[in-house]
């Protein structure tokens, strides 16, 4: 496009923005113009108008479609690139595990544990969900500060109860429970969820909940139900997952991530990358077990057997490798 013909879009977007009928409507317009005030349609000989516009419109046509397959053709290639990239990706991760062998749900219960351990690192009992949470006292860890002695045990779902409502969380999400001391309709009830906020109300009351979460959620896979027209039960899909909540609400007391005791995971309920990373953690504990290379160590072998074999005519035999 050339400049003559820039320097009249801010004119023509405005014309075009009082047509709601669109294109057609606008067309029409300068049609009606040129039949108006020009002698476009009569000034020339039979026909000639028509030759015209179509080849003014066939030109800008052909410009628009080169343009757009362009702009579709490198949208492809950036689509192929990605999927190659993944791919690539796949590939080297299954090489890398192909001498993973198969677990037993117990071992992999076991390293379920051991990944666990490791975020939360302590890990102790937890309350009944029909007591209130109390305070760690005494039972806190010796090397733990006083912060942690303040904090609350987990109730046996990993979260908390409070005199007014209970939560219990897995890595991926919260549950929340309001039991109401009335029936109530579901019309009655005003939950809102925000990306880091939450309010629960029950309509001619105080609200129940209105403060900022812990962390924040994905609120287009955030929701609520009235349960039996007691119980107010949300659940919130966590925005950042493999990681615990020590509360609900920024204003709730904490309780000690510590102390939680999450239940052990199979590796069958494992999907993706995050399979294929146990799997490899698995098979490189196993190797160490056997006195054998990780797989790590393995691909460095590996490439340094490879240049030997290159470069023959050099003596490793004194060399060491880490």
């Amino acid at each position: 496009m050339s400049e003559s013909e820039e320097q009249f879009d801010s004119f023509l977007l405005a014309l075009a923005e009082k047509h709601t009928g669109g294109v057609p409507e606008m067309l029409a317009t300068v049609a009606g113009f040129l039949a108006r005030k020009t002698d476009f349609f009569v000034g020339g000989n039979d026909g000639q108008w028509q030759t015209l516009l179509l080849g003014i419109f066939e030109e800008k046509a052909g410009k628009a479609q080169e343009e757009h397959r362009k702009k579709q053709a490198a949208k492809e290639e950036e689509e192929k690139k990605r999927l190659e990239a993944k791919r690539r990706k796949e590939e080297l991760l299954k090489k890398e595990t192909s001498a993973i062998y198969e677990v037993t749900d117990e071992e992999a219960a076991r390293l379920q544990k051991e990944i666990d351990d490791t975020k939360n690192k302590d890990v102790a009992a937890s309350l009944p969900d029909t007591e209130l949470s109390k305070p760690l006292g005494d039972d806190a860890d010796k090397e733990g500060d006083d912060k942690e002695k303040n904090r609350l045990k987990p109730n046996d779902g990993n979260g908390c109860n409070l005199e007014h409502y209970k939560w219990t969380q897995t890595l991926g999400e919260v549950e929340l429970k309001v039991p109401l001391n009335i029936t109530v309709r579901p019309r009655d009830v005003t939950v809102k969820i925000s990306k880091k906020g939450l309010y629960v109300c029950v309509k001619g009351h105080q609200p129940i909940i209105d403060g900022e979460l812990h962390a924040e959620v994905k609120t287009e896979e955030s929701m609520w139900l009235l349960q039996d027209g007691k119980t107010i039960v949300v659940n919130l899909e966590k925005l950042k997952d493999m990681s615990w909540w020590s509360r609900l609400i920024t204003t709730d007391p904490e309780i000690s991530t510590r102390k939680i005791n999450p239940e052990p995971s199979k590796l069958s309920d494992l999907e993706g990358e995050t399979r294929g990373l146990v799997e490899k953690m698995m098979y490189d504990q196993r190797q160490k077990e056997l006195g054998l290379p990780t797989s790590e160590e393995q691909k460095k072998q590996d490439v340094l057997k490879k240049f030997m074999e290159q470069h023959p005519e050099m003596d490793f035999s004194k060399c060491k490798f880490n």
